[in-house]
């Protein structure tokens, strides 16, 4: 069937010596679950996967396909390299029991796309789930096109794609072309409301850590034609999403934005340490008070 709804990548809650956190784990999967999201996905960019160990992952998966025990499908990023890295990691997530794989392209090597085209099929027919294309040129300098995309869903090697390309008229080609169940996820934060308008299924949104209640309700809203309502949500998240941006000039836009997430989870409770993954930069007491600022401005504090 067609995965659809809200699945929050969720964020790797790490201690003061970088371990994982289990306990504030299950705390953040306890708080998406109750915020009505859908499925769960481990082990992406929010997941601060680039930074963590074989040995972490393996922690994750257990952790959060435990706590979850089949209240919702969990998705697994099996992200590495080149085909035989994920195809381990691949084996160590099906080991675990979560419901679907999800694989970039291959980076670091300088790739072909009958490579890219032959690493996703490897993938389906090794893996042993459902594989689910994440578009990530940002990270991969691949971009994933809507052609191979769509041959690919037609082939059954993708059961479907996240798409944080930032690509509208690519992702519109891929709604336009595809056949169901093949499942069409955005992966931006503030343009859910257009991709649903467009005809996606579901986002993917690292917010959703923050706020997983707020893009239930926008889901909802789009979901029974309420537009304006969808509208007036989204426009509160994307308002909420400038706590990505506090960290500013003086570190990666990743240690800003996940950062931000953690920073925002700890100040709500959720987690009890909101220490990012070396070698990111962290935030500084003035930048996470700025967070709780809007926080509180969304009704969040």
């Amino acid at each position: 069937m067609r995965l659809t709804g809200v699945i929050p990548p969720v964020c790797t809650p790490l201690t003061p010596d970088h371990q994982v956190d289990t306990a504030s784990l299950t705390r953040l999967v306890d708080h998406l679950l109750a915020g009505g999201v859908d499925a769960l996905f481990v082990l992406g960019s929010s997941s601060e996967v680039a930074y963590l160990t074989d040995t972490q992952r393996r922690v994750v998966l257990d952790t959060v396909v435990g706590h979850a025990g089949g209240q919702v499908p969990v998705l697994a990023g099996v992200i590495d390299m080149t085909t035989p890295r994920v195809l381990e990691h691949a084996r160590v997530a099906r080991e675990a029991g979560v419901s679907g794989l999800v694989a970039t392209a291959p980076f670091y090597t300088r790739t072909h796309p009958d490579e890219i085209r032959t690493h996703f099929r490897t993938i389906a027919a090794l893996g042993g789930l459902p594989v689910y294309a994440y578009d990530l040129p940002v990270s991969v300098h691949t971009k994933l096109s809507a052609g191979l995309v769509l041959e690919l869903a037609a082939e059954g090697a993708l059961a479907g794609v996240k798409d944080s390309s930032g690509d509208d008229g690519g992702l519109r080609e891929v709604i336009l072309g595809r056949a169901a169940p093949f499942s069409v996820l955005t992966g931006s934060e503030v343009t859910v409301d257009s991709a649903l308008w467009m005809g996606a299924d579901g986002v993917v949104p690292g917010l959703g850590n923050v706020d997983p209640h707020g893009y239930a309700e926008l889901y909802r809203c789009a979901s029974r034609g309420d537009w304006e309502a969808a509208r007036a949500e989204q426009e509160r998240l994307a308002r909420l999403f400038e706590i990505v941006r506090v960290g500013g000039s003086r570190m990666g836009g990743s240690s800003s934005g996940l950062g931000a997430f953690k920073a925002a989870l700890h100040l709500r409770g959720v987690i009890d340490c909101p220490v990012t993954a070396l070698p990111q930069t962290p935030l500084n007491d003035d930048e996470t008070g700025r967070i709780g600022k809007l926080l509180a401005a969304a009704g969040l504090l």
